[in-house]
């Protein structure tokens, strides 16, 4: 299963990468219910998967601040530590439960720029089980326009997958 999922990685189209990928990542994770070593593995591999991904992880809901995200696993530069719901792309996604998909990153209103190289971003909110949120998934590129609904699309699925 390695060998052919290494190989769609590197020749198949998005979607199927990302099919490879989702399948990959629930053999990986089953039976670890662990959420920080789940998220962890999550980020690891999609940013391995796709060279379009600059920066990828996770911010997560702070139970001692329930209107605050705080970085939690990530792969990329520095991130921002903390981001107040309905603040930039993260925040916003936070604030109304709906995944944020941005063609350009300087032209969102309130866009925090937590490393001036980003250009586009996509951030999906991951709900537990409970249908609670408890983190968004916050990917970044340093391309213009580089995710569309299809990335938007395999985020939900996976994230759902992994934590819902």
């Amino acid at each position: 299963m390695a060998e052919a999922f290494n190989d769609l990685t590197l020749t198949g189209s998005k979607g199927e990468r990302y099919a490879a990928v989702a399948e990959e990542i629930a053999s990986v994770l089953e039976g670890e219910p662990n959420r920080t070593a789940r998220m962890a593995t999550v980020c690891s591999m999609l940013a391995a998967t796709f060279d379009h991904y600059f920066w990828t992880g996770f911010y997560v809901v702070d139970p001692d601040k329930p209107r605050e995200l705080v970085v939690g696993p990530y792969q990329g530069t520095l991130g921002c530590l903390r981001i107040a719901f309905g603040r930039g792309v993260c925040g916003t996604a936070a604030e109304t439960g709906r995944t944020q998909l941005v063609e350009d990153v300087h032209a969102f209103p309130g866009h925090i720029a937590c490393d001036s190289r980003s250009a586009s971003e996509v951030v999906v909110p991951v709900r537990d089980a409970t249908g609670a949120l408890i983190a968004v998934f916050d990917v970044d590129s340093e391309a213009p326009a580089a995710f569309d609904a299809t990335d938007a699309e395999w985020l939900e699925r996976i994230l759902k997958q992994v934590f819902g």
